[in-house]
């Protein structure tokens, strides 16, 4: 695999790149779903069983700390992260599966800047998350 983004991100902040920092960044570039720290490290000892989980703790902390990650609290109690995007996007969370669906919307994006100008402010950032709960089928017996 060649170097990520994130790894390039890093480096580019000037942080010293160990080869365990390297294999954490590779596990989140690649994860398509947003895992907790214990999931994360999960991932990156299949690749180095050295990594403890107090460096991925530590890691996940300063890859916070610089911007390149978003950590998020979906309500489960965990906190989890990925990749900052260059894309704004919101997420909705099925509170039942834990899945997150990240998703972008026009109207939602215009009417957040509305309601933000009719309170005299600017909008600089905002974070949008909708829970649900599958939608279950009507009682054919009825």
């Amino acid at each position: 695999m060649g170097e990520t983004r994130l790894e390039r991100l890093c480096i580019e902040k000037g942080m010293k790149m160990t080869e365990q920092r390297r294999i954490i960044a590779r596990v989140l570039s690649v994860a398509d779903d947003h895992p907790d720290v214990e999931e994360v490290y999960r991932r990156a000892s299949e690749l180095d069983s050295k990594i403890s989980i107090a460096t991925v703790y530590r890691t996940m902390r300063l890859f916070e700390d610089e911007g390149i990650v978003d950590r998020h609290d979906f309500g489960d109690g965990r906190a989890r992260y990925e990749e900052t995007s260059e894309e704004h996007h919101d997420h909705l969370i099925d509170v039942k599966s834990g899945r997150v669906i990240e998703f972008h919307n026009e109207e939602i994006e215009a009417l957040q800047e509305r309601i933000a100008r009719e309170h005299g402010l600017k909008l600089v950032d905002h974070r949008l998350e909708l829970y649900g709960v599958p939608l279950t089928e009507p009682d054919q017996k009825r």
